[in-house]
């Protein structure tokens, strides 16, 4: 029994992993339609703020859940004035300036932090179960993924701005038809996403060393399971994050860290050569 309760949180510790670093591409890319290849970036730019925030003698929680997304959405709102707008509907332009971007975030990283390894201790202390040990900041990355989810839920489906953003996105002549200013929906829904990855990387930065190439490291798997999930930016988030979260861990504890990352791309190659519009286009249409 101790042995299932910690596997479980194992599993669902992978899960809100999923979940972070895929939220604020979900808004992004599954909204919009944007390929922000600079992802990783923005996600390592929020554990950059987080620790250095820490390091100058502010509480880590107010640096993770305030200060890191409030200065990357800060970033993302410039670099959508001034890059990505002039480039919406051009998917190959958005893809090689945000690519451009990406290189010159590392680039600046570099230039500032160095190319060595830095980070925060974990803030929380681990909990016994049984003859078992499990770490009590898993238990608060779970909870803050689920808080995230049901924050974008709740915006979404229960806001006027959440009502206008579906709105803009989905027939942008109308709105404009309405009166509403598109330009400034898209400014916001970008830096929206932005702080969401400021928050998923703040919130990472006391697990993983953090690096000017960090980035590399989210990337790939947040867009594996924004794509997987398909249009639906919540719910398909959620499934893919728990389909191939379940499988990474469940791989993972039978044979090694590396074997669970081949076992969740060889899912999501499966997956997607089975459902390529996604698992809630084709199991979820019209949900959130």
């Amino acid at each position: 029994m101790d042995f299932a309760v910690v596997v479980t949180v194992e599993i669902l510790h992978s899960i809100a992993v999923l979940v972070l670093i895929s939220s604020g591409l979900a808004v992004i890319f599954g909204m919009m339609r944007v390929i922000n290849l600079a992802h990783g970036e923005f996600l390592t730019l929020g554990g950059y703020v987080a620790i250095l925030g820490h390091r100058n003698g502010l509480n880590l929680y107010f640096c993770m859940l305030v200060l890191a997304p409030v200065v990357v959405g800060l970033w993302g709102l410039i670099v959508e004035r001034l890059v990505v707008r002039w480039l919406y509907g051009r998917l190959i332009n958005t893809m090689l300036a945000t690519w451009g971007l990406s290189l010159a975030m590392t680039g600046a990283f570099s230039m500032i932090f160095g190319n060595t390894m830095t980070g925060i201790p974990n803030p929380l202390g681990g909990l016994t179960v049984g003859d078992y040990q499990i770490s009590g900041y898993s238990l608060f990355l779970i909870a803050a993924a689920a808080l995230v989810m049901a924050v974008i839920t709740i915006v979404l489906k229960a806001t006027r701005a959440g009502l206008i953003a579906r709105g803009a996105m989905q027939r942008p002549d109308m709105a404009q038809a309405f009166g509403l200013n598109i330009s400034h929906v898209y400014m916001t829904t970008f830096a929206a996403g932005a702080a969401l990855s400021g928050l998923a990387g703040a919130l990472l930065a006391p697990l993983v060393g953090l690096g000017p190439g960090s980035g590399a490291n989210y990337i790939a798997k947040a867009f594996i399971t924004v794509i997987s999930g398909g249009a639906s930016v919540v719910t398909g988030t959620i499934v893919s994050a728990g389909l191939f979260g379940s499988i990474s861990q469940v791989f993972t504890l039978v044979t090694s860290s590396v074997g669970g990352e081949i076992a969740l791309l060889v899912a999501a190659v499966v997956l997607l050569r089975l459902m390529p519009i996604g698992i809630t286009g084709r199991f979820f249409k019209g949900w959130t």
